[in-house]
């Protein structure tokens, strides 16, 4: 049935014009179809273009069970849900039914909302904030689904997102007035009615982790678990199976204990005090915490003399709020719903004191406003096994980089699969006449002084000549600002910076001018779909090897180590190739693209791990001279025989 979907004459080759059997798409098809009928576990890495998305949904919607599918983003979940689930629906006749479900905070919190128009109308309050507010009000008495991404009146970096939705901690479930008009509520329901349900790995682990979601009850229903972007799912893990404990958190509350206070209990002043003790004891850590943009050790940072006395004021004031709230108790539903998420908190800052408990990573990142003080477990893979064996059925993980040198063990290791069945796919695109590898002879070392200015120089021509049409990718906040300083002087070409506007703005910018040069860093690494000739460059600026002053990376080589392991070898080598493989997959995405990809260190050529990097990549064509690079890119390069005398696995001098 999977190969005649897939044949020629089959399903899809009569939905979608120009439809072209792809022997590696079929055969991806038949491992899901074997193993949702053994109820097993199947790894596939693909390759872009393998048109694995196809390959794992015509087998799920086949075989009639519940199946949960889960992405790495809502960008991609609102693609197949959107796009590729419709067309797949179509073309096999499917009739059961389909729901998108998204974690709380994107979706309309009607209560809230009113409560804000409420606070709006006092005197000190923003100006402009009420008639967006009111715009939002208007848009809700039509939308059917309450997904904000929809209500044009609302950007998607709006800072009122946070204020008109709803969190774990301050949803009031069943005690809320606005209970039966709740969007997230219908869309559970949903969710729980329907046969196939795409979600994103966010959302899933969080129901795994705390089952605080209400989508725990729809998980155990399901006979089916398909990850798409599954490299991402080890990382995420962590966050949900760990603790933390925000300033944006305290800082909610308090303002939740302040709309109570002026709405409900004019009489009960010490609220207000209360309220105002705690954000300003958030603020004021915050401000011992250190520079924004930084992650780092919170057991070292807890033994900071300022940090301890600031940490036993916030201490101090959740104490003195738990005790203050706990007086008018059962007079506000709003307050009631406050003490609750102060006790959790209270909890929190405990454990966060704890730092002896051994088997776990406590770090704290900083932003300009927030920070978070973190637990994050060493490892998720005894966890994560066991849901999968609690909950049996079909567990599917697939994405375009899972393995190194065609070997999952890392992959496995870090999330406790055993599977029967692994598959590397190749990519379909014809990478020796659609692509050029150069590592540039005169490249500076990773760690030479001004090395930001030394590539703007060297590759600031390459890029003019190309007419933008270029993403550099690099592996520091630091180096994107650097980079787009120098290449603002230099290029007479619009340069794009990462961190000036969102990233699908930024995106749109980008491929509306047409020759301009995005600097970007991590978001733009994966996940970014540019076709044609908009993007026929991609420099990255070295191997993005984990920072080494990374709290987390730290414990983790620590814990490797501990186990007798080699860390650069098990760890840092296996996490770079996988990011260095997303990061090389934003070039080319169609078998029309051409281009060519610069990757700025020598590492790749001078240490013996390098080959490890280069016999995970695609066969493209290699060189060490920027000249054929202008050449391929320029039309006058048609030979790639010509490249292969400087293959960088070959001896190479200079």
């Amino acid at each position: 049935m999977i190969r005649k979907v897939f044949s020629d004459t089959g399903a899809l080759a009569k939905a979608i014009d120009g439809f072209v059997p792809r022997q590696p798409q079929t055969d991806m098809a038949i491992a899901v179809d074997a193993a949702i009928r053994d109820q097993g576990q199947l790894v596939v890495e693909a390759g872009t273009g393998t048109g694995k998305t196809y390959a794992y949904l015509a087998p799920v919607l086949l075989s009639g069970k519940k199946a949960i599918i889960s992405t790495g983003s809502k960008n991609l979940q609102e693609q197949l849900y959107h796009r590729d689930l419709p067309l797949m629906k179509s073309a096999l006749g499917y009739t059961g039914t389909t729901a998108l479900l998204k974690g709380r905070v994107n979706y309309l919190c009607p209560e809230r909302l009113e409560r804000q128009i409420s606070e709006c109308h006092r005197p000190d309050s923003e100006p402009g904030q009420l008639s967006q507010l009111v715009k939002i009000r208007e848009w809700s008495s039509y939308t059917e689904s309450g997904d904000l991404s929809e209500c044009d009146a609302l950007a998607e970096d709006s800072p009122l997102i946070p204020v008109v939705t709803s969190t774990n901690d301050n949803c009031l479930g069943k005690d809320c007035p606005s209970y039966e008009d709740c969007y997230v509520v219908k869309a559970r329901r949903r969710a729980m009615d329907a046969d196939v349900v795409v979600v994103n790995h966010h959302l899933f682990l969080a129901d795994v982790a705390i089952k605080e979601t209400g989508f725990g009850e729809l998980i155990p229903e399901a006979d089916v678990m398909v990850f798409d972007e599954a490299h991402q799912l080890p990382d995420i893990a962590s966050q949900y199976f760990g603790q933390s404990l925000s300033s944006r958190q305290l800082q909610d509350v308090a303002k939740d204990i302040h709309i109570a206070y002026r709405t409900e209990l004019r009489d009960t002043r010490q609220l207000e005090k209360v309220a105002d003790r705690l954000s300003q004891a958030a603020m004021d850590m915050r401000l011992v915490m250190g520079e924004p943009g930084y992650r780092g050790n919170w057991r070292e940072l807890q033994t900071s003399p300022s940090v301890e006395k600031e940490l036993v004021r916030l201490s101090d004031a959740l104490d003195l709020a738990h005790d203050v709230v706990k007086l008018s108790l059962g007079r506000s539903q709003l307050l009631d719903a406050a003490f609750d998420r102060i006790t959790l908190f209270k909890a929190r800052l405990a454990r966060l004191k704890d730092t002896s408990i051994t088997g776990y990573s406590y770090w704290y990142e900083c932003t300009r406003h927030h920070f978070s003080l973190n637990i994050t477990p060493l490892s998720v893979a005894d966890r994560f096994r066991e849901q999968m064996a609690e909950q049996g059925g079909a567990w599917i993980f697939t994405s375009a980089t899972l393995a190194v040198e065609g070997d999952f063990a890392h992959f496995n290791h870090r999330l406790g699969i055993d599977a029967k069945q692994q598959m590397t796919l190749e990519s379909p695109f014809d990478y020796p006449n659609q692509a050029r590898l150069c590592v540039p002879r005169h490249v500076p070392e990773t760690n030479s002084f001004r090395r930001a200015n030394k590539l703007a120089a060297l590759l600031g021509p390459v890029i003019e000549r190309n007419q933008g049409r270029c993403f550099f990718l690099c592996t520091s906040h630091q180096m994107v600002r650097e980079l787009s300083a120098l290449f603002r002087e230099q290029l007479s070409l619009p340069v794009l910076m990462q961190g000036e506007m969102p990233k699908q703005r930024l995106l749109a910018e980008y491929l509306s001018l047409g020759n301009a040069l995005l600097v970007a860093t991590g978001a733009f690494w994966e996940g970014i779909d540019v076709r044609g000739q908009a993007l026929s460059c991609v420099i990255i600026d070295k191997l993005p090897f984990a920072s080494p002053d990374d709290p987390l990376l730290k414990a983790r080589i620590e814990d490797c180590k501990l186990q007798g392991g080699d860390p650069f070898a098990q760890v840092q080598i296996p996490e770079a190739v996988i990011t260095l493989k997303q990061g090389v997959g934003r070039l080319i995405r169609d078998q029309q693209d051409f281009g060519a990809l610069v990757i700025c260190d020598n590492r790749l050529v001078t240490r013996a791990y390098g080959a490890t990097f280069l016999r995970s990549l695609p066969a493209i064509p290699r060189t060490r001279d920027l000249h054929h690079i202008d050449d391929f890119l320029s039309g006058s390069d048609t030979d790639s025989n010509t490249m292969q005398s400087h293959l960088l696995d070959q001896p190479i001098e200079g």
